[in-house]
């Protein structure tokens, strides 16, 4: 039996820096989660992460990562995204500093 579709974030690495991109309703890749278009139509998912594919040249490793609303805009729903939003583990600096 097929599930239902939840809503989604299209995701990725910035291919020169590393940082954890998001994909914004407007085409622009943000470091900051809340920013991302949050995809709540499966066919629309699909189209926006054949967009992000085709982006070689900027990211590397797009997906579709589960999302929720939240008060500021999309949330993640995953403990790997919510990992993915904080930043690297292994120094205090960049989004880490914020926390």
């Amino acid at each position: 039996m097929p599930r239902d579709f939840t809503p989604k974030v299209v995701t990725a690495n910035h291919l020169l820096e590393g940082d954890v991109v998001d994909l914004t309703a407007d085409d622009r890749w943000t470091r900051y989660h809340e920013e991302a278009e949050l995809i709540t139509d499966e066919a629309h998912a699909a189209i926006r992460l054949l967009d992000a594919e085709r982006q070689a040249a900027t990211v590397v490793g797009a997906y579709l990562a589960d999302a929720k609303e939240g008060p500021k805009g999309p949330e993640p729903t995953h403990f790997r995204e919510v990992f993915r939003t904080r930043g690297p583990s292994n120094y205090a600096h960049g989004k880490q500093v914020e926390l």
